[in-house]
């Protein structure tokens, strides 16, 4: 698809205040946002920061086939001829990352399509099956009562920073467990998770201290394994080094710790955020917390942290009735506009944790869909799951520690993350926690 731009120094500072504009609602109220967009057209051409045109997809049955579509790739080097934009690499480079850094985090298995997205994802599939992550409840149901136990300690005037005691640990310890990171090192992975996502100067070296702690970890692991799935991963590179390099090992591993924590800490955090701010669906769940896990698949359609697909590149020329695009051309689906269509969910900006009826396929989009639906989603649900219903359970007066419209929301595109969540604990339930 394409459009023309027009010139002069009017319609650029008219463009510009637009911008500015468009970007202060999508950081305060990004659903309103995205329904205009939704509204107007099933795509919308709009200009990334380097100029590259964007095509922005918002309508529900339109995003899932941008998601599902293998003619949507999610390498750009997919595309015959060259004809897709290197945006994340050229990025990176303008930021002076050292070549050699740059495949960690941009050719990871997020970023490559078929055969190399099957076989990338094949060796880790078997951590994240549902037998395993069902084996894994006994241990973070425990995990999360110790860090419910030690929540109060945290107070400061009687309030405490939920997200930095509980959100964050809860996730970034399990998926370090699960991976073979030790106890010692898991702060490491939290501050440099919050570098490559805050500081961009920092960028280059925050991922060198990574690569090379990770690099360390696999010689030390190949030399002494572990029942972790580090030590599972290097066995299928020793035994069948044509299927996993070892750069690849070290990126899987990266990639599995950043996202493995960072959405389910945050969604966790916006979970508790929406409960607390309706205290109507808060009240249904203390009277039936049989209904968590229908409630988690509810707050991962209205509040889920991750707002856009990764970008798509356009493999081929094709005309799908609802828009035409051409090859190479860039298109990004926004997840949460799509879980906000009224074409597909009835009054959709309503918070209702009875909307999911048990046993019902997941009808929102929050873990993406396709080959490239998220490996740990049985995992994220599980620790939502767990977190939500510990902390209501224990704490029945919980409350916010400031105002809802005092609360800030971080300035990142495409993520809805809370800087802090200060929380009133108010007396624990008698009983505490279960035996």
């Amino acid at each position: 698809m394409n459009t023309s731009a027009n010139s002069g120094s009017h319609q650029a500072g008219s463009a510009s205040t637009g911008r500015a504009a468009a970007a202060a609602q999508l950081l305060n109220d990004p659903h309103a946002a995205y329904e205009q967009l939704r509204e107007q057209a099933p795509a919308t051409p709009m200009r990334a920061p380097d100029g590259t045109l964007m095509w922005i997809v918002t309508r529900y049955d339109d995003v899932r086939t941008v998601l599902g579509d293998p003619r949507f790739a999610n390498n750009p080097a997919t595309v015959p001829g060259d004809k897709a934009p290197q945006m994340q690499i050229n990025g990176m480079r303008d930021l002076g990352m050292d070549e050699e850094l740059i495949p960690y985090l941009a050719d990871t298995l997020l970023d490559n399509d078929a055969p190399d997205h099957a076989r990338l994802r094949k060796v880790v599939t078997h951590a994240f099956t549902a037998r395993r992550v069902a084996a894994l409840r006994p241990w973070i149901e425990g995990l999360t009562e110790d860090l419910l136990d030690a929540l109060p300690g945290h107070a400061e005037n009687g309030v405490v920073d939920f997200l930095t005691h509980f959100a964050y640990p809860l996730p970034i310890t399990v998926i370090c467990e699960l991976v073979g990171v030790a106890e010692a090192d898991r702060p490491k992975w939290l501050k440099w998770s919050h570098d490559l996502a805050f500081n961009q100067e920092a960028m280059g070296g925050t991922l060198r201290e990574i690569v090379d702690y990770t690099h360390a970890l696999v010689e030390r692991r190949r030399a002494d394994p572990t029942d972790d799935l580090l030590s599972a991963l290097i066995r299928t590179r020793d035994e069948d080094g044509d299927r996993l390099s070892d750069r690849e090992l070290v990126t899987l591993v990266l990639s599995l710790v950043i996202a493995g924590h960072d959405t389910t800490a945050n969604q966790i955090a916006n979970g508790v955020w929406a409960l607390l701010t309706h205290p109507d669906q808060r009240a249904l769940l203390h009277e039936h917390p049989d209904r968590m896990p229908e409630a988690v698949q509810e707050l991962l359609r209205w509040c889920g942290p991750v707002l856009l697909s990764r970008m798509r590149y356009v493999t081929e020329d094709m005309d799908l009735g609802w828009a035409r695009f051409t090859a190479g051309d860039v298109v990004m689906a926004v997840l949460s506009s799509a879980n906000h269509d009224p074409r597909q969910f009835a009054d959709p900006s309503r918070l209702d944790v009875d909307r999911c009826p048990a046993g019902r396929g997941e009808q929102h989009v929050s873990f993406g869909s396709g080959s490239h639906y998220c490996l740990g989603a049985g995992l994220a649900r599980l620790e939502v799951e767990t977190a939500l219903g510990a902390l209501l359970r224990r704490h029945p007066d919980l409350a916010l520690g400031t105002a809802p419209q005092n609360l800030a929301w971080l300035p990142l595109p495409g993520m809805r993350k809370l800087a802090r969540l200060p929380l009133i604990l108010g007396p624990t339930a008698p009983g505490g926690r279960p035996s």
